[in-house]
């Protein structure tokens, strides 16, 4: 995904990872959607995770926004209540975008001492070498739970989002594989109570965390909607559907497409099952899909036919749909004429 990190001046440099009711004349109402009204069919929602403008975004004609809570990633720029309510008198369903997997050196949490290894909290890890400003975390860690993300949540819920949109679910992934630990560079220096070796250790802490964080949440603002970005393997290790029972949803990029190359059919095959058990849990459960299938020229007749193909592909699973630009910089409401919003 493109994430709000790494802001440089004159503009974002790009990152990454952003009911089973049928979409004909019914609609699929979101939990604790009342505020805001159902999403109509055949479902599209807006991705912008940088210098998004609510008065734009109100008036752009999609239900339901996925963004940053604040304009430059920071508390200066944070978006007033005042903002936030506007979307919700839109009927714009507005969802914050939050890491709770790493940790963003420029937000307002970040301590620079942390840079020093003999200063760091115990629960920083390694840099991402993907990301500069990225760090890993062990998200299991009641510090990182209690300190950082419970007071960054209150700040998001008493800004008047409806929800939160969760990623780097899949570090559990990242945390139980062997290969991360050791003495080189970049590698984690294994501590007790790490889950090498354990993928399902590692999944349940992942699901305790999110499941606190629908809990803090919902206990202010109920009907709070906890929505995971990708790490839909996740679901391997919810024996007890404790997991599949709290989300609202999930979020999901390159479903069909890497870019603009199709994915191979294995790779498709292999996600849509664990998506597909996301809606099957409840008539208000969803999926946002989102693929970087636009090369941005929309007189090109090759780029159209694959735009409609993603949204094809897409509406057949009743997923919710948006085609985002190919070099997955989410600064801008990308608005195909006759496409995207959904006519």
């Amino acid at each position: 995904m493109t994430h709000p990190s790494q802001w440089v001046e004159g503009g974002f440099a790009a990152c990454r990872g952003l009911g089973r009711t049928l979409l004909t004349a019914a609609t699929l109402l979101l939990p604790g959607l009342a505020s805001a009204g159902p999403l109509p069919k055949p479902g599209g929602f807006l991705l912008q995770l940088q210098e998004a403008q609510p008065e734009a975004v109100a008036q752009a004609g999609f239900p339901l926004v996925v963004m940053d809570y604040s304009r430059d990633g920071g508390d200066p720029g944070r978006y007033r209540p005042a903002e936030i309510a506007l979307l919700v008198q839109a009927g714009v369903m507005p969802l914050a975008y939050l890491s709770i997997g790493e940790a963003e050196d420029y937000r307002a949490y970040w301590q620079p001492s942390w840079s020093q290894p003999r200063s760091a909290p115990p629960w920083l890890g390694q840099t991402n070498p993907d990301w500069g400003g990225n760090h890993k975390v062990r998200y299991w860690d009641p510090s990182w739970r209690d300190e950082v993300l419970g007071p960054y949540l209150d700040t998001i819920v008493g800004q008047g989002f409806k929800g939160v949109y969760l990623d780097i679910i899949d570090a559990f992934e990242y945390w139980a594989d062997p290969a991360n630990y050791g003495k080189k560079k970049g590698q984690e220096e294994f501590r007790k109570g790490d889950p090498r070796g354990d993928e399902g250790l590692a999944a349940r802490h992942m699901i305790d965390l999110v499941l606190w964080i629908a809990q803090r949440a919902r206990r202010q603002a109920p009907g709070f909607l906890v929505v995971p970005q990708n790490g839909e393997r996740i679901l391997d290790h919810d024996r007890d559907r404790r997991y599949l029972d709290t989300v609202s949803g999930i979020g999901v990029e390159d479903t069909w497409y890497d870019a603009t190359e199709p994915q191979p059919e294995a790779v498709v095959a292999a996600r849509l099952p664990h998506l597909r058990r996301i809606l099957a849990a409840g008539a208000d459960r969803f999926v946002l899909a989102l693929d970087y299938v636009d090369n941005g020229d929309h007189g090109d007749p090759g780029n159209l036919r694959r735009i409609r193909h993603f949204i094809q592909l897409c509406r057949q699973e009743r997923f919710h749909c948006y085609a985002a630009h190919a070099e997955r910089a989410l600064d801008r409401i990308n608005v195909i004429p006759g496409l995207q919003p959904p006519p």
